[in-house]
């Protein structure tokens, strides 16, 4: 699914097209394609929200398949071994940040379906060093958003500093939102749940948060932590507001609306912290991989043909899908 011109997705600017397989470069390896998740960020990327890197372009970044051809010198990888390909794709390994283990500041990354054609098509190349191992736990579709959504999750979590046991606010109930919510729980952790959608709160609810509104303000009690996963950044004030003193609030979101002018006393005074969240490193995602295999985390996906990707996502941008919307590729 070929995106050739920006355009709003409402116009369906994906084309299914032929394009000859791509050949895996030296340190490289090729994976035949089982299924890719979409994600909000394939929204900005289609739409003109982050600046075009790349025209025409192969969007799509939660990938997962098995190796089908490796390129001269890779050797990580056999044929056959399942993989996923990440947002993060390479980074130059010798600026200041990757030096300091912060790969995910790199003054010189590439991403995957932004930089590099992504997984919206039956094959995709991925520097072999980049790839992860899946677990055998999850079947190819459910392991798909662990890869993005599951990942930023994990990094937001790390980031908003719960503390064991803590109280964790989540703004937004989209993919990574599902998957947070399994990990907080599963640490003892308590989830408030603010969102607009009346199906995402009930879900909610189903998933175990022990309260779940449209209104910061109605939250029963103020949070350790919290994780805006919404691009609104009008929410920012009053998630921090719903924080108790020394909280921390992270922003987990690619691409957000301006944040509005707000009162020092109410919201960061008595050590609040705002912290945003880019991207990933690659040990975000192996540990994330390993936790959510032992607890199992079981994110909920709703499958489409790789030919409906523009679908999938006009109803991801119409907040009409719950969990992730999964593109599968491989039958």
């Amino acid at each position: 699914m070929l995106l050739s011109e920006i355009r709003p997705i409402a116009a369906s600017p994906l084309r299914f097209v032929e394009l000859p397989p791509p050949a895996p470069a030296p340190g490289e390896i090729r994976v035949k394609v089982a299924a890719c998740g979409i994600c909000r960020t394939d929204l900005h990327v289609i739409e003109g929200d982050l600046p075009p890197a790349r025209l025409p372009l192969v969007p799509g970044h939660q990938v997962v398949g098995t190796v089908d051809r490796t390129g001269e010198g890779s050797g990580r990888f056999s044929p056959g071994a399942r993989v996923g390909i990440a947002w993060l794709r390479h980074t130059c390994g010798s600026c200041a940040f990757c030096a300091a283990g912060k790969e995910n500041l790199c003054e010189a990354p590439l991403f995957t379906g932004y930089h590099r054609d992504g997984g919206f098509a039956e094959f995709a190349v991925v520097p072999e060093a980049f790839a992860y191992p899946i677990p055998p736990a999850f079947p190819d579709a459910e392991a798909a958003p662990l890869l993005c959504a599951g990942i930023i999750g994990y990094r937001a979590l790390r980031r908003a500093d719960l503390p064991p046991g803590g109280r964790l606010a989540i703004y937004g109930f989209g993919s990574s939102a599902h998957i947070v919510i399994q990990l907080a729980l599963h640490r003892g952790c308590e989830v408030f749940v603010c969102t607009r959608g009346e199906r995402h709160r009930k879900l909610a609810l189903q998933m175990g948060a022990s309260w779940a509104g449209e209104d910061p303000s109605g939250m029963p009690a103020a949070a350790d932590s919290a994780i805006l996963f919404a691009p609104a950044g009008e929410l920012v004030p009053p998630a921090l507001r719903a924080l108790k003193k020394g909280g921390t609030l992270s922003l987990a979101g690619i691409h957000m609306s301006d944040v509005p002018a707000m009162k020092y006393e109410e919201c960061l005074f008595h050590e609040k912290n705002l912290r945003s969240v880019t991207a990933n490193t690659r040990r975000d995602g192996e540990e994330l991989l390993r936790e959510a295999a032992r607890i199992p985390i079981r994110p909920k996906v709703t499958l489409f043909p790789l030919k409906e990707a523009n679908r999938a996502l006009q109803m991801l941008k119409a907040d009409e899908i719950q969990g992730t919307g999964v593109l599968v590729v491989g039958e």
